[in-house]
C-alpha cells in the first residue's frame, strides 16, 4: 500500500455551460522520502493537482487516499486538520504575512500545535537557524530578499513537522544562485524522510529530485524514476488544533499596530459616540445630585412623609392614618420609626401683639426639618411653636428675632363630629425661626392633640413621617415598598407627599431628559458602526491573501471569523478607553469651574456609566463585524492565495 495515492482524479471548470477538462483521470502513488517533480507547461493542470493533494480543493471526482484512507468524504474540520498535520505549503510568491515578523510568520503555524509557548519559540528559532535566517528573525518580509523569503516559507512549512511538503514553483521568483540554494535545502528535507512534491515548468528543477512526473493536457505522459527514494521519516506527527481565540487576538493586535495611523483615526471616530453618551450620563448624575443636594440641605433626606391615597380621583375626603397603617409602615425594611402628623389648609390664624396673620397652610413639626434650617432658637416642644422667618417678619419687620420665647396664640378651625365648624386655640411659646419657604408655623403633634381635647375632639393623623435608618441609599427602596401596597381596588394605598415626592418627580424628569439626550448622542454610535463595517470590509479585502495562507496552514473558517471579531473587539475596547479618558479629563475641568461657581461637582461619571460605555462600544464593534467576518470565513482559499 502506497503512502499517498491518487485514483482517477478528474477536474473540470465551467464557463457558462461549456466544460473545460483540466485533469482527465490522474492515477499516481507516492512514498515517503521521495522528491517528486510534477513537470509541465502552464495551464497543464499542475497547480490544480497540487491544490487537490493539499486539501484546498475538494470539488473533484476520484479519490485521494492517505495511508489507505480516502479523503473524499472528509468534513471541512477533517480537511483543516489534514492540512495542519500532514501538509506543508511552499508557494512561488512566498505568501508571507506582511505585518508579522519572520519569526511570527513561523509561529503562526506553531500556534496550531500543542507545543507550549516556550517550545514554540524554541522550534521557530531552530527552524530559522536551519534555513540560515537566525539573524533576521525580527525583520519583516519586506526587508528580505526573494531567496530569504522563500527560506522563511520553508521554515513555516516545516513548523508542524508535516509528512508532505508541496512546493508550487518554489524557485520561480528566484535567481540562479538562490534557486540552487533552495533546491539543495529541499533535497536535504527529502533526505530526512519527508515526501516533497514540487510543481514546476523547469527541467533543471525537476532533475534535482528523485522522480519526475510529466503532465500535459490533464494527463500523465511520463513518470521517470531518477534515483531511489530516501528512507521514510520516523519522527511522529505533532498534535494540532485550529487557531485559538488568544492567537487570533494577538494577530489582530499585530495587524492594528502595522496600520497604526489608520486605526488611531478609526478609534478616534468611534470614541466620539461613546464619549457623548458617557458625558450625558455623567451630566445627568451631576444635575440630579445638585438638585437633591440643594433640597436635602434644607430637609432630612431620611425622613419621608406618607399620606393615605384618595379612594378615587375626585374624592376630596381626607384619608386618615390608623394604627394598622403605622404598624405596616413600621415593618418596612430599614424603617426606624413612624411619627404622627397632621396639616391644616385654611382656617388657621396666629395672633401676636394685637396683630393677626392668616396662614394658608400649617403642618405639625416633624423630622424632615433639619436643625440647620432653624436659623435661631430650637425645635418646638409641647406647648411651643416653630414659625417661619417669613411669618416673623410679618409681625415685626425690623426685629423679627425679638419674638423668640414670646407668646403667640394659635387658632385652628376644624369640624366636630356633626360636621360643624369649631375653633380650637392655644397660647404657645415661640421656640425658634426656620427657613420654611412660606408663611407658616409648626407646633408639635402632641400640642395639636391637646388643643383638640379642649373641645372634646379626637385628632387623627392625616400623614406620618417615616424615618429611615442608615444611609440615603436606603430611602428609595423603602419608598418603593411603601408605594407598592395596594387597596382592595388594586390601587396604591399610600402616596409620598411633601418634598420627597417633589424630589422623586424631579429625578424622574431629569433621568428622562438625560436618557433622551444620551439616545440623541448615541445616534453617532450608528455612524461609528457603519464606519467600522466599512473599515473591516476594507481589512478583509486587504488581508484576503493572509486568509488564504491561514486556511492553507489549517486554520478553520471559525478561526478566520474570530480574527476579524478580534480586530473589532480591539477597536471597540480602545475606542471606549479613549472616550472614558477624555470624559474624565473634561469632567475634571467642568467640576473645577462648577466648584468655583456653585460649590458642587456638576458632572459625576459613575463606574456604571464607564461600564455601560465600555460594553456598548465593544458590542457595537462586534455587531459591526458580523458581516465582514462571515465574508472572510467564506472566502475560497485557492482564490484568496491567488489575489495580488
Amino acid at each position: 500500500m502506497s503512502y499517498l495515492e491518487l485514483k482517477n482524479i478528474k477536474k473540470s471548470y465551467f464557463l457558462g455551460k461549456e466544460e473545460f477538462e483540466v485533469l482527465k483521470g490522474i492515477n499516481l502513488s507516492f512514498e515517503e522520502g521521495e522528491f517528486v517533480s510534477i513537470l509541465g507547461e502552464s495551464g497543464g493542470g499542475k497547480s490544480t493537482l497540487m491544490n487537490i493533494i493539499g486539501g484546498l480543493d475538494s470539488n473533484y471526482s476520484g479519490e485521494v487516499i492517505l495511508k489507505g484512507k480516502s479523503l473524499k468524504n472528509d468534513t471541512n474540520k477533517q480537511m483543516d486538520a489534514y492540512r495542519r498535520k500532514t501538509i506543508g505549503f511552499i508557494f512561488q510568491n512566498f505568501n508571507l504575512i506582511s505585518h508579522l515578523t519572520i519569526k511570527q510568520n513561523v509561529l503562526v503555524a506553531l500556534e496550531m500545535t500543542n507545543l507550549s509557548k516556550k517550545e514554540q519559540d524554541n522550534r521557530a528559532t531552530e527552524l530559522l537557524e536551519k534555513v540560515g535566517l537566525k539573524e533576521h528573525m525580527n525583520k519583516y518580509p519586506n526587508q528580505l530578499s526573494g531567496g530569504q523569503k522563500q527560506r522563511v516559507a520553508i521554515a513555516r512549512a516545516l513548523a508542524a513537522n508535516p509528512e508532505i511538503l508541496i512546493a508550487d514553483e518554489p524557485t520561480g521568483a528566484l535567481d540562479s544562485k538562490n534557486t540552487e540554494e533552495i533546491l539543495q535545502l529541499l533535497n536535504e528535507i527529502a533526505a530526512e524522510g519527508k515526501l516533497i512534491i514540487t510543481v514546476t515548468h523547469s527541467q533543471h528543477v525537476a532533475d534535482y529530485g528523485t522522480r519526475i512526473v510529466r503532465l500535459a493536457d490533464g494527463n500523465i505522459v511520463e513518470d521517470i524514476r531518477l534515483k531511489p527514494a530516501y528512507q521514510p521519516s520516523t519522527t511522529p506527527e505533532m498534535d494540532t488544533h485550529t487557531l485559538r481565540f488568544g492567537a487570533t487576538l494577538k494577530m489582530a493586535l499585530e495587524n492594528m499596530k502595522y496600520n497604526l495611523k489608520r486605526n488611531l483615526l478609526i478609534i478616534f471616530g468611534a470614541a466620539i459616540g461613546i464619549f457623548s453618551v458617557i458625558m450625558m450620563l455623567g451630566l445627568g448624575n451631576g444635575v440630579k445630585g445638585y438638585i437633591n443636594h440643594e433640597i436635602y440641605s434644607q430637609i432630612n433626606p431620611n425622613a419621608v412623609q406618607v399620606a393615605k391615597a384618595a379612594k378615587n380621583k375626585n374624592s376630596q375626603e381626607i384619608q386618615y392614618i390608623n394604627q394598622s397603617d403605622i404598624d405596616r409602615l413600621s415593618s418596612v425594611k430599614n424603617v426606624d420609626s413612624v411619627q404622627k402628623g397632621t396639616f391644616a389648609q385654611g382656617g388657621v390664624q396666629v395672633h401676636y401683639n394685637k396683630k393677626s396673620q392668616t396662614l394658608p397652610i400649617m403642618q405639625t413639626y416633624n423630622s424632615t426639618i433639619k436643625q440647620k434650617s432653624i436659623k435661631k432658637g430650637a425645635a418646638p416642644k409641647d406647648g411651643e411653636i416653630l414659625i417661619s422667618t417669613t411669618l416673623a417678619k410679618k409681625f415685626n419687620a425690623k426685629h423679627p428675632n425679638s419674638m423668640l420665647n414670646k407668646k403667640i396664640k394659635l387658632f385652628v378651625t376644624t369640624m366636630d363630629k356633626n360636621k360643624k365648624p369649631v375653633t380650637v386655640s392655644k397660647t404657645l411659646k415661640v421656640s425658634g425661626f426656620a427657613e420654611l419657604g412660606s408663611l407658616t408655623a409648626m407646633p408639635t403633634y402632641d400640642t395639636m392633640e391637646q388643643m383638640y381635647q379642649t373641645k372634646n375632639l379626637d385628632l387623627k393623623p392625616s400623614l406620618v413621617t417615616v424615618n429611615i435608618k442608615g444611609n440615603v441609599q436606603n430611602v428609595q427602596p423603602a419608598q418603593d415598598k411603601i408605594k407598592s401596597y395596594k387597596n382592595d381596588s388594586n390601587k396604591s394605598l399610600y402616596q409620598i407627599t411633601g418634598v420627597g415626592s417633589i424630589v422623586s418627580t424631579l429625578n424622574t424628569y431629569i433621568t428622562l431628559a438625560v436618557d433622551v439626550l444620551a439616545v440623541i448622542a448615541g445616534i453617532s454610535l450608528l455612524v461609528s458602526a457603519i464606519m467600522i463595517i466599512v473599515v473591516l470590509y476594507i481589512s478583509v479585502s486587504e488581508r484576503t491573501k493572509e486568509i488564504g495562507i491561514l486556511r492553507a496552514l489549517g486554520a478553520s473558517k471559525g478561526s478566520i471569523r474570530n480574527l476579524f471579531f478580534s480586530e473589532a473587539f480591539f477597536i471597540g475596547l480602545f475606542s471606549a478607553v479613549f472616550a472614558i479618558v477624555i470624559a474624565f479629563l473634561i469632567q475634571m475641568g467642568a467640576n473645577s469651574l462648577a466648584q468655583a461657581g456653585i460649590h458642587y461637582d456638576i458632572m459625576q461619571i459613575s463606574m456604571g456609566n464607564v461600564l455601560t460605555g465600555l460594553l456598548v462600544s465593544i458590542f457595537i464593534s462586534l455587531f459591526a463585524a458580523l458581516a465582514p467576518a462571515n465574508k472572510a470565513a467564506k472566502l475560497d482559499p485557492i482564490e484568496s492565495l491567488s489575489r495580488e
